[in-house]
């Protein structure tokens, strides 16, 4: 059994989600594309989200992917099909020495507010990010420290060496914003951020606007504008697709997949993981047998064939076929406990077993769950609600256990930060609130580490380390599958990483 020590204060308090915290006056969205909202006639894009704003499209939470899937938000860097970071608002970066890094900002790019992008407003998006709280995920594993070394050179120091700060200056949730996105009682991205697309208008957890930004320092969005639609029902979403009241569709509904054919459907391997996290402080789970019982009870094949259609891979670990290099340093789980016997299990209190409905898959997945669970000995109630509802509670260990959807690559393109933020004492997203010695020196080791198959190698361990402790019991690989009809919608993303849908290039003819 992992050897633990006294958890330190935790900061993981949600933030706001109410609907009129949400609404984002087409006032403060300037933009300079010389359209208003609807402008473009049928060449304007039409997409359906699966995930509405939560967190009143703040940056510093999951709201920065869903800007940045729709080319509203850029960092200093970007990331390529490899994981590798590439120039964005910086032109180039060079390293002094184990904790300093220095990047010189991109020349001639301005804020969609007009004003121009220097070394100052670098500066003072990411302190914003540092200090805000609960703080972003990517920064869980670190501390950055940037300033104005000129006009157009910023500097910026981490706490410990950090070979990964470049990939991971690339997070959404790390976007350079203008000064005026800081000046009311939450950060507002709307007109103020620098990519094609400008946020004009949110209207709460139902639909937001895009206008093109004609003075966008690269490639001019083909697009005039983007109308978005935040529609939680995948089935509502394919049947939009079907009947051509969107051309993209986010996350299709394994279950409509095959009813809408191959021209409509675009699959792909990804970086994600569902996993069961299982509640290691308070509750049932918080023996370790325990644990052990539920992941004996879990048939990862008998969700793929029977939820997934075959459209999915039997979990392996943490990290599946979307990180090609895992399979091959996978090692042994450490120091798992002896699972309870049924007799045992079947004494024990009824658990709650939560999860959400932005993937449809979800629902499905987690009554097989229950059923699995329950065949073991254990009983089982449900709670099955939009994502929003349950991302507060889930945080705070309010369920004994809660099925996910997990990008593993997506806070820095590498799995460290991944294994950081979910798995450590101090993680910002530790909703198994796992807090044991082995693991946090094992992500520790692996963070240091520059040599990039010997950081891999370190991740491998901690997997190990993690799988041991039973917090997570990995149930399937998802393969992601986009809507969209090929043969009038160009340019779609089809990321692995989840980072882009929506892009300069894409557009309807």
């Amino acid at each position: 059994m992992p050897t633990s020590r006294p958890r330190l204060p935790r900061r993981r308090v949600a933030l706001p989600l109410a609907a009129a915290a949400l609404l984002v006056p087409v006032a403060t969205a300037c933009t300079s594309s010389g359209s208003s909202g609807g402008s473009g006639g049928d060449q304007r894009l039409k997409v359906s989200m699966a995930f509405p704003p939560a967190q009143a499209m703040s940056p510093f939470g999951d709201d920065a992917v869903t800007l940045s899937r729709l080319a509203v938000v850029e960092g200093l860097t970007r990331l390529d099909r490899n994981g590798e970071a590439k120039p964005a608002l910086a032109a180039s970066w060079k390293r002094d020495g184990d904790r300093a890094w220095e990047f010189t900002v991109r020349e001639g790019a301005v804020f969609q507010d007009g004003t121009k992008l220097d070394a100052a407003a670098v500066v003072r998006s990411l302190t914003a990010a540092q200090k805000a709280s609960p703080k972003p995920r990517v920064l869980s594993d670190t501390t950055l420290t940037a300033t104005a070394a000129d006009a157009g050179t910023v500097r910026i120091t981490t706490k410990d060496a950090d070979p990964l700060l470049p990939q991971r200056l690339a997070n959404p949730s790390l976007s350079v914003l203008s000064a005026a996105a800081y000046e009311g009682a939450r950060v507002n991205p709307a007109g103020h951020a620098t990519g094609p697309f400008t946020l004009a208008e949110v209207n709460g957890a139902v639909s937001a606007t895009l206008e093109r930004n004609d003075t966008y320092w690269g490639s001019k969005a083909k697009a005039p504008g983007v109308d978005v639609k935040f529609v939680a029902d995948g089935t509502a979403r394919a049947n939009a697709l079907r009947t051509k009241d969107v051309d993209v569709a986010e996350y299709v509904p394994i279950s409509q997949a095959s009813l809408l054919g191959d021209g409509l459907v675009h699959e792909f391997p990804s970086a994600r993981t569902n996993g069961l996290s299982l509640n290691t402080e308070r509750g049932v789970f918080a023996d370790p047998a325990m644990r052990a019982a539920a992941r004996e009870a879990i048939d990862s094949k008998a969700l793929v064939d029977g939820v997934y259609e075959g459209r999915a891979d039997t979990a392996q670990g943490l990290l599946g076929p979307g990180v090609p290099w895992a399979a091959d340093l996978r090692t042994a789980p450490t120091g798992r406990a002896k699972a309870a016997a049924p007799a045992e299990v079947r004494k024990t209190e009824q658990i709650v077993l939560a999860t959400y409905t932005n993937r449809p898959e979800l629902p499905e997945v987690a009554t097989v769950v229950q059923q699995q669970l329950e065949k073991r000995g254990f009983t089982v109630k449900q709670v099955v609600r939009d994502y929003a509802q349950l991302e507060a509670d889930a945080l705070a260990g309010k369920y004994d256990a809660f099925i996910q959807a997990r990008n593993t690559l997506l806070d820095t393109a590498d799995p460290v930060s991944y294994l950081a933020s979910d798995f450590t004492c101090d993680g910002s997203f530790n909703i198994t609130q796992l807090c044991a010695t082995p693991v946090d020196t094992a992500v520790d080791k692996a963070a240091a580490l520059a040599d990039t198959e010997a950081r891999h190698r370190a991740e491998m361990t901690a997997e190990a380390a993690i799988l041991g402790s039973d917090a997570l019991v990995p149930l399937v690989h998802e393969r992601f599958v986009q809507g969209y009809d090929d043969t009038r919608v160009r340019g779609v993303a089809l990321d692995p990483m989840e980072r882009t849908l929506i892009t300069a290039d894409t557009r309807v003819g």
